[in-house]
């Protein structure tokens, strides 16, 4: 269905149909970059999807006791067991990929860090099981062994102490005496869960880092999963671009000009498209290429100059056309100030 969805998107954006299909010279993964970054801001798919099954796990340990969480708790083993091997003769397509996205490498894990586990009176979170002091790993993983020899497991972390009058005290139980060699790994086990304060007056509770009132939107969920990939407009170009007052089609164009992606007759031998010849069509002396046909043509080069005549603009033209946008818009601003003074 993603492929589907993905592949109307392309055939709106460059033009095709259902019975050809145009040459994408722009990668599907830049158009999806925000416009300052050198994309076109379009939605990816695959990102979207996840965050909104993403709220599902959000939503089963915030509203637990709910007949539909029972349900899921019942049937599949909730929110926890999306941690958990899949059990295919048993989970329908859908739990399936809810596990799929909570377990990916990239993205689930991403937003499981954007996750913050905060500590009340223990009600919530397993003590050994979860991941409630921070990190990648819970206690179970982090001290295997005492977690084995422990009588504790399974348990909630309200369950591994209690209150008197200096505060919380933690109490331990083991299966046997602990060697001496287990003592280095107690005193670090000790030190991990020390500094954790246990509040009667609150509940365990998920806090979504991103947000700032602390909950989970599937807006902020798709920036996070986006974050880090970047593109080529740290300059600032592209910004620049998109605030020209011109038609939209007019700065589509010159877009995919600055990017050096119009179907040019360099860019189609590039892409292993056949031609009778290469040549620029004006002066026929040089192969096609954007910065040629645009800007350095002997026919077009005379229009250039004249225009920047009009305000005052001197310099030579740069090679590359998002370099000549840059400088170029940049020389007409000023020189229209000067003018209008």
């Amino acid at each position: 269905m993603i492929d589907k969805l993905v592949r109307l998107q392309r055939n709106f954006l460059w033009g095709g149909a259902s019975d050809q299909n145009k040459i994408p010279l722009i990668r599907w993964e830049i158009v999806c970059l925000p416009k300052d970054q050198g994309g076109l801001a379009l939605k990816d798919i695959t990102s979207l999807n996840i965050s909104l099954l993403g709220k599902w796990k959000w939503d089963l340990f915030q509203n637990q006791g709910e007949t539909w969480t029972r349900v899921l708790e019942s049937k599949y083993g909730g929110w926890r067991s999306l941690d958990g091997a899949s059990r295919s003769s048993t989970e329908s397509l859908w739990w399936r990929d809810l596990k799929m996205v909570n377990q990916h490498p990239h993205q689930g894990q991403q937003l499981n860090r954007s996750t913050m586990w905060k500590v009340g009176c223990g009600d919530k979170f397993k003590f050994w099981e979860d991941k409630w002091t921070g990190g990648d790993n819970h206690l179970a993983e982090k001290y295997p062994r005492l977690y084995t020899i422990s009588t504790q497991q399974h348990h909630f972390i309200q369950q591994l102490g209690a209150f008197n009058e200096e505060g919380w005290e933690w109490h331990f139980q083991w299966r046997r005496p602990l060697f001496d060699s287990e003592i280095d790994m107690e005193v670090a086990f000790l030190q991990d869960v020390e500094g954790f304060r246990i509040r009667p007056d609150l509940h365990d509770q998920w806090k979504w880092a991103v947000e700032p009132s602390g909950s989970y939107s599937a807006r902020s969920a798709y920036k996070v999963i986006r974050e880090g990939i970047s593109g080529e407009g740290q300059d600032g170009g592209f910004k620049d671009l998109w605030k020209l007052k011109v038609p939209s089609k007019v700065a589509m164009f010159a877009w995919r000009l600055i990017k050096d992606k119009l179907p040019t007759r360099a860019n189609l031998k590039r892409n292993r498209v056949e031609l009778q010849e290469y040549l620029c069509p004006f002066c026929r002396s040089t192969d096609e290429s954007a910065s040629h046909l645009f800007f350095h043509c002997s026919k077009v080069s005379p229009l250039w100059w004249e225009s920047m005549s009009w305000v005052n603009l001197v310099g030579t033209l740069p090679y590359h056309p998002r370099q000549h946008f840059i400088q170029h818009i940049h020389g007409v601003y000023e020189g229209l100030q000067a003018n209008r003074w």
